[in-house]
């Protein structure tokens, strides 16, 4: 990898880590929208959200995105840079759901953002 990643690369990673993240949190809120009933009956209520339906697309979209960065990186250097989606995901939790994050994951936090700023930069 060359001491940068190419700016297309970096535009195609930053739309990877947008649209995974949009599709976790639409996920989320899919699952934990007021639904009534349990079993099937909670699966055809959430069928009906516009969240589910909101993160396939997002899902969608990611793979085709993830296909393009990898074509443009390493395997081995994307794989690592897609962790990073791990902190949007986990910050964006903590914002939207006031989802809990322990010391221990505030650590993990800032080791997976230091790795990815040096694959980033090697």
């Amino acid at each position: 990898m060359t001491s940068t990643l190419p700016p297309v690369a970096l535009l195609v990673w930053m739309v990877c880590v947008v649209v995974d993240t949009g599709g976790q949190l639409a996920f989320k809120y899919a699952a934990t929208d007021a639904i009534e009933g349990d079993g099937v009956a909670r699966w055809r209520g959430m069928a009906r959200r516009p969240w589910l339906w909101l993160g396939l697309s997002c899902y969608v979209v990611e793979f085709v995105a993830w296909l393009a960065f990898l074509s443009l990186v390493p395997l081995s250097d994307g794989v690592l840079l897609g962790s990073i989606n791990i902190v949007a995901i986990m910050l964006a939790g903590r914002y939207l759901f006031k989802e809990q994050l322990s010391q221990l994951r505030v650590i993990g936090i800032l080791l997976i953002t230091a790795g990815v700023a040096i694959v980033g930069w090697t």
